[in-house]
């Protein structure tokens, strides 16, 4: 067999893992998505046949019965922790990978140490200290542990991608009298939008889809996120699953159509990030 022949039966060969693995993940989306559009005895007597009769009345019974108010907390939430996340972790960065002063070496080791917590460790700690605070039950008590743990990743991740940044640039504008803060301003942050679409994706998906802190930092249904508010949904002796399906697909919606959306600066953020380190 040739060499190109073999190059082109690998290439089919990932090809194929490639497509079984896409219909892997996107076909329970896609019946997650349909069964929403059924009503119970189809969903259990006919669960791989598309609906017969297509109701749309149950995702706006998904939407009223809580989902609505869930949807809107767990955007405040996660907007908020991925705006806070960027500026703390990329002031951090840009301190890290431009600039040199003692103790640098520390403090980036105490930065990334930062991805070595577990957060299941802290559950306790964090719940006393919020209660202290006076936050405990409202949106900081979710938002301030949440950008905690992901500054360090997200500061990492910058930063690697800083690094890989030309000085040249940075070098003119301090010649023509910037000062730091307009380098990093007007200079490395629009140079940076790759990495930073790319840690707010992954901020974003991580506080949107986080569930342990949301269960026990909130007790009131005004704070509830949609990880957490799903559970409502259920009932103690019955539970009409079709408005489930509809109030899962909503819920995840929004981060399918974030991602669909900045997938292209979500891999060249990565990539690009991992040139240096």
């Amino acid at each position: 067999m040739s060499k190109a022949r073999r190059w082109n039966l690998s290439r089919a060969l990932v090809m194929l893992a490639l497509i079984i693995y896409a219909i892997l993940i996107i076909y329970p989306l896609l019946w997650m998505l349909l069964s929403g559009f059924k009503d119970n005895q189809g969903l259990f007597l006919d669960t791989w046949a598309l609906p017969k009769t297509w109701i749309w009345q149950n995702y706006v019974d998904a939407w009223n019965q809580g989902i609505g108010r869930y949807f809107v907390n767990s955007v405040i939430v996660t907007v908020s922790s991925v705006i806070l996340t960027l500026i703390v972790s990329s002031c951090a960065a840009f301190a890290l990978a431009r600039f040199e002063f003692r103790g640098q070496n520390i403090l980036l080791i105490l930065i990334i140490g930062g991805l070595m917590l577990s957060p299941q460790v802290s559950l306790v700690s964090l719940f006393k200290f919020l209660q202290k605070l006076g936050i405990y039950n409202t949106y900081l008590a979710l938002i301030i542990p949440y950008v905690a743990y992901r500054i360090p990743f997200t500061t990492f991740l910058i930063r690697s991608y800083m690094l890989s940044l030309p000085r040249e640039v940075e070098d003119s504008a301090y010649i023509d009298g910037c000062t730091s803060l307009q380098v990093f301003a007007k200079i490395i942050m629009p140079m940076s939008k790759p990495i930073l679409a790319t840690g707010a994706l992954l901020a974003a998906m991580s506080c949107w889809n986080e569930f342990m802190f949301a269960l026990v930092f909130i007790e009131s249904d005004k704070y509830k996120t949609i990880p957490v508010g799903l559970m409502n949904l259920r009932g103690s002796l019955s539970t009409d699953w079709t408005i489930l399906m509809a109030g899962l697909t909503l819920s995840v919606l929004p981060m399918i159509i974030i991602f669909l959306v900045f997938q292209k600066q979500l891999v060249r953020g990565i990539t690009s990030g991992g040139v240096k380190g």
